[in-house]
């Protein structure tokens, strides 16, 4: 069973930077497709980033230019760098790996983070 697990949320004030990471118990190279979503209170799930396995990696409108995305295959690790954060970048912070072979989404447990004054 894959375990994926986030860290590295908290509070941070506008313009602030946070990073944000997700371990996983397995070799993300399996995983096809690994991405980010975030979930404000009230609102749907939403896509953040995205990240293939050859590290061609794409990103919603709102966190174009702000975001990156990036992995640590050593460390079976990808990350969130955040700048510039606004209070609407709130919520709770999920990463979901893709494993094509076996047809399976793994999700973390989500990390929180608020920005706020």
């Amino acid at each position: 069973q894959v375990h994926l697990v986030e860290s590295g949320g908290g509070l941070v004030q506008p313009g602030g930077s946070l990073r944000l990471s997700c371990a996983s118990s397995e070799n993300i190279f399996r995983f096809n497709v690994m991405r980010w979503y975030r979930q404000a209170p009230g609102k749907q799930r939403e896509w953040v980033a995205t990240m293939v396995r050859d590290g061609i990696s794409t990103y919603s409108d709102p966190v174009k230019g702000r975001f990156a995305i990036s992995k640590d295959i050593g460390k079976d690790t990808i990350y969130l760098e955040m700048n510039n954060l606004q209070p609407e970048d709130s919520g709770v912070y999920y990463c979901k790996a893709e494993d094509y072979a076996t047809i399976t989404d793994y999700w973390g447990q989500g990390t929180q983070v608020t920005v706020s004054s």
